[in-house]
């Protein structure tokens, strides 16, 4: 059983920076590559940011390049999503997500999901 596993989430200001955990099952974390996804009330899924196995590649979508940096510490068993100059419409439910795929890109790539952890950004 993959088991993920999120934390961080909460109420932040306009232009404010949070950092979300996923802290990992170990038989999950080796050779997965992991990612981020979010989902807005009313929305679908969305695509946020994905890192391989190594650390050597990652992915963003086009909505949080140059402010979101996803990272992962295989010691830890943890991937983070650094978010800074948030926006309102960063408004969603976080996911943690595990993929055999080498560098994960759509909601579809990924196989194994967080419950999730709210991030509300107020302006």
């Amino acid at each position: 059983q993959v088991q993920l596993v999120e934390s961080g989430g909460g109420l932040v200001q306009a232009g404010g920076s949070l950092r979300l955990s996923c802290a990992a099952s170990e038989r999950t974390f080796r050779g997965y590559a992991l990612g981020w996804l979010r989902q807005a009330p009313g929305g679908e899924r969305e695509f946020v940011a994905a890192i391989s196995w190594s650390g050597a590649m990652t992915a963003y979508a086009d909505s949080v390049k140059g402010r979101f940096t996803i990272s992962r510490d295989n010691i830890k068993n943890t991937v983070y999503l650094q978010m800074n100059s948030l926006k309102p419409e960063d408004t969603a439910v976080y996911y943690c997500a595990a993929s055999l795929i080498v560098l994960p890109a759509t909601k579809t790539d990924f196989g194994s999901w967080g419950q999730g952890t709210q991030v509300t950004v107020s302006s």
